[in-house]
Protein backbone atom coordinates (compact mmCIF):
# COMPACT_ATOMS: atom_id res chain seq x y z
CA UNK A 1 0.00 0.00 0.00
CA UNK A 2 1.19 3.52 -0.80
CA UNK A 3 3.09 5.19 2.07
CA UNK A 4 1.64 8.58 2.97
CA UNK A 5 2.35 11.53 5.25
CA UNK A 6 -0.93 13.39 4.73
CA UNK A 7 -3.50 10.59 4.92
CA UNK A 8 -4.70 7.53 6.77
CA UNK A 9 -6.26 4.73 4.74
CA UNK A 10 -8.39 1.80 5.85
CA UNK A 11 -10.37 -0.67 3.75
CA UNK A 12 -13.17 -2.74 5.22
CA UNK A 13 -16.34 -4.31 3.82
CA UNK A 14 -15.48 -3.06 0.32
CA UNK A 15 -15.28 0.57 1.57
CA UNK A 16 -12.00 2.51 1.36
CA UNK A 17 -11.76 5.31 3.90
CA UNK A 18 -9.23 8.03 3.03
CA UNK A 19 -8.71 10.48 5.91
CA UNK A 20 -6.88 13.80 5.68
CA UNK A 21 -4.58 13.54 8.68
CA UNK A 22 -2.78 16.82 9.37
CA UNK A 23 -5.19 18.37 11.92
CA UNK A 24 -2.58 20.62 13.54
CA UNK A 25 -2.04 22.24 10.14
CA UNK A 26 -5.81 22.36 9.50
CA UNK A 27 -5.17 19.71 6.85
CA UNK A 28 -3.53 22.19 4.51
CA UNK A 29 -2.21 20.54 1.35
CA UNK A 30 1.60 20.52 1.04
CA UNK A 31 3.45 19.18 -1.99
CA UNK A 32 3.30 15.60 -0.70
CA UNK A 33 -0.51 15.76 -0.62
CA UNK A 34 -0.75 16.27 -4.39
CA UNK A 35 1.29 13.13 -5.05
CA UNK A 36 -0.16 10.94 -2.31
CA UNK A 37 -3.87 11.43 -3.02
CA UNK A 38 -3.81 10.29 -6.65
CA UNK A 39 -1.46 7.44 -5.75
CA UNK A 40 -3.95 6.18 -3.15
CA UNK A 41 -6.97 6.60 -5.41
CA UNK A 42 -5.29 4.97 -8.41
CA UNK A 43 -4.19 2.01 -6.27
CA UNK A 44 -7.72 1.52 -4.94
CA UNK A 45 -9.22 1.98 -8.40
CA UNK A 46 -6.75 0.04 -10.53
CA UNK A 47 -6.46 -2.90 -8.13
CA UNK A 48 -10.20 -3.00 -7.33
CA UNK A 49 -9.55 -2.77 -3.60
CA UNK A 50 -12.96 -1.23 -2.79
CA UNK A 51 -16.39 -0.50 -4.24
CA UNK A 52 -16.81 2.89 -2.58
CA UNK A 53 -14.40 5.58 -1.33
CA UNK A 54 -15.22 7.75 1.69
CA UNK A 55 -13.14 10.93 1.98
CA UNK A 56 -13.12 12.58 5.40
CA UNK A 57 -10.86 14.63 7.62
CA UNK A 58 -9.61 15.22 11.16
CA UNK A 59 -9.59 18.16 13.52
CA UNK A 60 -11.48 21.43 13.48
CA UNK A 61 -11.48 21.98 9.72
CA UNK A 62 -11.82 19.69 6.74
CA UNK A 63 -9.00 21.56 5.00
CA UNK A 64 -7.50 25.02 4.88
CA UNK A 65 -6.66 24.46 1.23
CA UNK A 66 -3.37 24.54 -0.61
CA UNK A 67 -0.27 24.98 1.54
CA UNK A 68 2.01 27.81 0.43
CA UNK A 69 4.88 25.29 0.43
CA UNK A 70 3.49 23.96 -2.86
CA UNK A 71 4.95 27.08 -4.46
CA UNK A 72 8.06 27.50 -2.28
CA UNK A 73 9.45 23.98 -1.73
CA UNK A 74 11.96 22.65 -4.21
CA UNK A 75 12.91 24.30 -7.48
CA UNK A 76 10.74 27.32 -8.18
CA UNK A 77 8.72 27.37 -11.38
CA UNK A 78 9.14 31.15 -11.29
CA UNK A 79 12.92 31.10 -11.04
CA UNK A 80 14.64 34.35 -11.90
CA UNK A 81 16.34 34.41 -15.24
CA UNK A 82 13.98 31.93 -16.87
CA UNK A 83 12.47 32.90 -20.20
CA UNK A 84 8.94 34.22 -19.56
CA UNK A 85 7.39 31.90 -22.12
CA UNK A 86 9.20 28.85 -20.77
CA UNK A 87 8.10 29.89 -17.30
CA UNK A 88 4.49 30.32 -18.42
CA UNK A 89 4.40 26.91 -20.11
CA UNK A 90 6.00 25.28 -17.07
CA UNK A 91 3.43 26.88 -14.78
CA UNK A 92 0.57 25.67 -16.98
CA UNK A 93 1.98 22.14 -16.82
CA UNK A 94 2.27 22.45 -13.03
CA UNK A 95 -1.37 23.53 -12.68
CA UNK A 96 -2.45 20.61 -14.88
CA UNK A 97 -0.65 18.22 -12.52
CA UNK A 98 -2.52 19.74 -9.57
CA UNK A 99 -5.82 19.41 -11.44
CA UNK A 100 -5.09 15.75 -12.16
CA UNK A 101 -4.68 15.13 -8.44
CA UNK A 102 -8.42 15.76 -8.03
CA UNK A 103 -9.60 14.49 -11.41
CA UNK A 104 -8.70 10.99 -10.21
CA UNK A 105 -11.71 11.20 -7.86
CA UNK A 106 -14.02 12.05 -10.75
CA UNK A 107 -12.49 9.36 -12.95
CA UNK A 108 -12.52 6.52 -10.39
CA UNK A 109 -14.81 3.61 -11.20
CA UNK A 110 -16.34 3.71 -7.73
CA UNK A 111 -18.32 6.57 -6.15
CA UNK A 112 -16.50 8.95 -3.81
CA UNK A 113 -18.43 10.34 -0.82
CA UNK A 114 -17.05 13.45 0.90
CA UNK A 115 -17.74 14.04 4.62
CA UNK A 116 -16.92 17.65 5.50
CA UNK A 117 -16.57 19.34 8.89
CA UNK A 118 -15.57 22.93 9.61
CA UNK A 119 -13.93 24.91 6.86
CA UNK A 120 -13.63 23.59 3.32
CA UNK A 121 -11.47 26.31 1.86
CA UNK A 122 -9.77 27.03 -1.45
CA UNK A 123 -8.48 23.78 -2.94
CA UNK A 124 -10.83 21.94 -0.59
CA UNK A 125 -13.71 23.22 -2.73
CA UNK A 126 -11.88 21.96 -5.83
CA UNK A 127 -11.40 18.53 -4.24
CA UNK A 128 -14.92 18.03 -2.91
CA UNK A 129 -16.40 19.27 -6.20
CA UNK A 130 -14.72 16.25 -7.83
CA UNK A 131 -16.51 13.84 -5.46
CA UNK A 132 -19.81 12.17 -6.29
CA UNK A 133 -21.74 13.21 -3.18
CA UNK A 134 -21.04 15.67 -0.37
CA UNK A 135 -22.27 15.76 3.23
CA UNK A 136 -21.34 18.24 5.94
CA UNK A 137 -21.78 19.26 9.57
CA UNK A 138 -23.65 22.32 10.84
CA UNK A 139 -20.40 24.17 11.51
CA UNK A 140 -19.15 23.69 7.95
CA UNK A 141 -18.56 26.41 5.43
CA UNK A 142 -17.24 26.51 1.88
CA UNK A 143 -15.03 29.31 0.61
CA UNK A 144 -13.50 30.07 -2.79
CA UNK A 145 -10.70 31.88 -0.99
CA UNK A 146 -8.34 32.36 -3.94
CA UNK A 147 -9.85 35.74 -4.83
CA UNK A 148 -8.86 37.01 -1.37
CA UNK A 149 -5.18 36.50 -2.19
CA UNK A 150 -5.39 37.98 -5.68
CA UNK A 151 -5.70 34.87 -7.82
CA UNK A 152 -8.29 32.94 -9.79
CA UNK A 153 -9.24 29.45 -8.55
CA UNK A 154 -7.61 27.07 -11.01
CA UNK A 155 -7.72 23.45 -9.79
CA UNK A 156 -11.32 22.57 -10.68
CA UNK A 157 -13.70 24.97 -8.93
CA UNK A 158 -15.18 26.67 -11.99
CA UNK A 159 -15.80 23.76 -14.39
CA UNK A 160 -17.13 21.45 -11.66
CA UNK A 161 -18.94 23.78 -9.28
CA UNK A 162 -20.77 25.32 -12.23
CA UNK A 163 -22.42 21.91 -12.71
CA UNK A 164 -23.35 21.58 -9.02
CA UNK A 165 -24.84 24.92 -7.98
CA UNK A 166 -26.63 27.81 -9.76
CA UNK A 167 -24.24 29.95 -11.75
CA UNK A 168 -25.20 33.11 -9.86
CA UNK A 169 -24.08 31.55 -6.59
CA UNK A 170 -20.81 30.38 -8.12
CA UNK A 171 -20.08 33.88 -9.38
CA UNK A 172 -20.97 35.55 -6.08
CA UNK A 173 -18.74 33.17 -4.10
CA UNK A 174 -15.89 33.42 -6.62
CA UNK A 175 -16.01 37.23 -6.86
CA UNK A 176 -16.38 37.96 -3.13
CA UNK A 177 -14.51 35.14 -1.40
CA UNK A 178 -17.39 34.99 1.08
CA UNK A 179 -18.16 31.91 3.16
CA UNK A 180 -21.05 29.67 2.13
CA UNK A 181 -22.56 28.21 5.34
CA UNK A 182 -23.76 24.63 5.62
CA UNK A 183 -27.51 25.22 5.43
CA UNK A 184 -27.17 27.47 2.38
CA UNK A 185 -24.88 24.86 0.79
CA UNK A 186 -27.68 22.33 1.22
CA UNK A 187 -30.32 24.76 -0.05
CA UNK A 188 -28.48 25.35 -3.33
CA UNK A 189 -27.61 21.68 -3.82
CA UNK A 190 -23.90 21.55 -3.00
CA UNK A 191 -24.40 19.04 -0.17
CA UNK A 192 -27.04 16.34 0.24
CA UNK A 193 -27.48 16.65 4.00
CA UNK A 194 -26.28 18.62 7.03
CA UNK A 195 -25.62 16.91 10.38
CA UNK A 196 -25.30 18.26 13.94
CA UNK A 197 -21.82 16.79 14.42
CA UNK A 198 -19.14 14.72 12.74
CA UNK A 199 -20.11 11.47 14.45
CA UNK A 200 -23.68 11.68 13.12
CA UNK A 201 -22.38 12.58 9.66
CA UNK A 202 -19.91 9.69 9.52
CA UNK A 203 -22.56 7.23 10.67
CA UNK A 204 -24.82 8.32 7.82
CA UNK A 205 -22.04 8.39 5.23
CA UNK A 206 -20.92 4.85 6.04
CA UNK A 207 -24.54 3.69 5.92
CA UNK A 208 -24.84 5.11 2.39
CA UNK A 209 -21.42 3.68 1.47
CA UNK A 210 -22.49 0.23 2.70
CA UNK A 211 -25.66 0.38 0.61
CA UNK A 212 -23.62 1.28 -2.49
CA UNK A 213 -21.02 -1.41 -1.78
CA UNK A 214 -23.76 -4.05 -1.70
CA UNK A 215 -24.82 -3.30 -5.28
CA UNK A 216 -23.36 -4.76 -8.45
CA UNK A 217 -19.93 -3.11 -8.95
CA UNK A 218 -20.39 -3.18 -12.73
CA UNK A 219 -23.78 -1.48 -12.48
CA UNK A 220 -22.41 1.13 -10.05
CA UNK A 221 -19.43 1.83 -12.32
CA UNK A 222 -21.81 2.18 -15.24
CA UNK A 223 -24.08 4.52 -13.29
CA UNK A 224 -21.16 6.78 -12.39
CA UNK A 225 -19.87 6.76 -15.95
CA UNK A 226 -23.33 7.62 -17.30
CA UNK A 227 -23.83 10.44 -14.78
CA UNK A 228 -20.46 11.94 -15.67
CA UNK A 229 -21.02 11.55 -19.40
CA UNK A 230 -24.49 13.10 -19.21
CA UNK A 231 -23.03 16.02 -17.26
CA UNK A 232 -20.48 16.71 -19.98
CA UNK A 233 -22.53 15.98 -23.13
CA UNK A 234 -25.89 16.54 -24.80
CA UNK A 235 -28.96 14.41 -24.07
CA UNK A 236 -28.65 12.77 -27.48
CA UNK A 237 -25.00 11.90 -26.86
CA UNK A 238 -25.85 10.54 -23.42
CA UNK A 239 -28.60 8.29 -24.79
CA UNK A 240 -26.29 6.98 -27.48
CA UNK A 241 -23.52 6.29 -24.98
CA UNK A 242 -25.71 4.34 -22.55
CA UNK A 243 -26.95 2.19 -25.45
CA UNK A 244 -23.35 1.45 -26.44
CA UNK A 245 -22.37 0.75 -22.83
CA UNK A 246 -25.26 -1.68 -22.36
CA UNK A 247 -24.27 -3.51 -25.54
CA UNK A 248 -21.08 -4.58 -23.78
CA UNK A 249 -21.81 -4.34 -20.04
CA UNK A 250 -25.42 -5.56 -19.71
CA UNK A 251 -25.05 -8.42 -17.19
CA UNK A 252 -28.01 -10.85 -16.85
CA UNK A 253 -26.08 -13.10 -14.38
CA UNK A 254 -25.61 -10.14 -12.04
CA UNK A 255 -29.29 -9.29 -12.32
CA UNK A 256 -30.29 -12.90 -11.57
CA UNK A 257 -28.05 -12.86 -8.49
CA UNK A 258 -29.69 -9.64 -7.29
CA UNK A 259 -33.17 -11.19 -7.76
CA UNK A 260 -32.14 -14.42 -6.04
CA UNK A 261 -30.56 -12.62 -3.08
CA UNK A 262 -33.71 -10.56 -2.58
CA UNK A 263 -35.93 -13.63 -2.72
CA UNK A 264 -33.68 -15.53 -0.31
CA UNK A 265 -33.28 -12.50 1.99
CA UNK A 266 -29.48 -12.54 1.84
CA UNK A 267 -26.72 -10.26 0.63
CA UNK A 268 -25.96 -10.65 -3.08
CA UNK A 269 -22.57 -12.01 -4.13
CA UNK A 270 -21.19 -10.29 -7.20
CA UNK A 271 -17.97 -11.06 -9.10
CA UNK A 272 -14.92 -9.18 -7.83
CA UNK A 273 -13.49 -6.49 -10.10
CA UNK A 274 -10.30 -7.48 -11.87
CA UNK A 275 -7.86 -5.62 -14.08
Amino acid sequence: MTETTCFKLSIENHIAHIVLNRPKAFNAMPRAFWNELPALVHEINDCAKARVIVLSSTGKHFTAGMDISVFTDGESINAEGADQYVRAEAFRHFVKLLQDSFSCLDDARMPVLAAIQGGCIGAGVDMTSACDIRYCTEDSFFQIAEINIGMTADVGTFPRLNKLIPEGWLRELAYTGARLPAEKAKAIGLVNEVFPNQAAMMSHVFKIASEIAAKSPVAIAGSKRMANYARDHSIADGLDYIATWQAGMFAPPHMMEAFAAKAQKRAPIFPIWRL
